[in-house]
């Protein structure tokens, strides 16, 4: 019995199908974050087709999954066309968003460590409400 409780402590599963579907109805939910640990974060990022991504540079690093939709990307003074199956790093403290967003963008992000947890207090930007 105990073994099994320490694997469950050691393990979390998650389906991106079924947290896209806790955004689903609600227009204005764009961010869901569904994992915090000591060293990471992750969340759901969603940006419908034709919207302007207003993020700013966050204070730790961050990869991103695009799940589904097709985009630019912008950083600093690169600027990246993506879609389904690509990832992006940015460092932290660039400037960077989503640009020229054709088809609606869902994507999984990975902050590392957590997000906020280099600022004073964890906070979820505006942006991302």
């Amino acid at each position: 019995m105990m073994e099994q409780s320490l694997r469950e402590r050691a393990m979390r599963h998650f389906s991106i199908q079924a947290l896209c579907d806790q955004m689903g109805g609600e227009p204005q939910k764009r961010w869901i974050e569904f994992l915090r640990a000591s060293s990471l974060s992750m969340g759901i990022y969603h940006l419908s087709a034709g919207e302007a991504d207003k993020q700013k540079p966050h204070s730790e690093d961050e990869v991103y999954y695009v799940i589904s939709g097709s985009a630019s990307f912008r950083a600093g003074d690169q600027r990246e066309r993506v879609q389904a199956g690509s990832v992006i790093f940015v460092e932290k403290q660039a400037d960077h968003r989503f640009v020229d967003i054709e088809t609606d963008l869902t994507l999984l992000v990975f902050f590392a460590p957590p997000e906020g947890s280099l600022t004073d207090q964890h906070h979820v930007p505006e942006t991302r409400l």
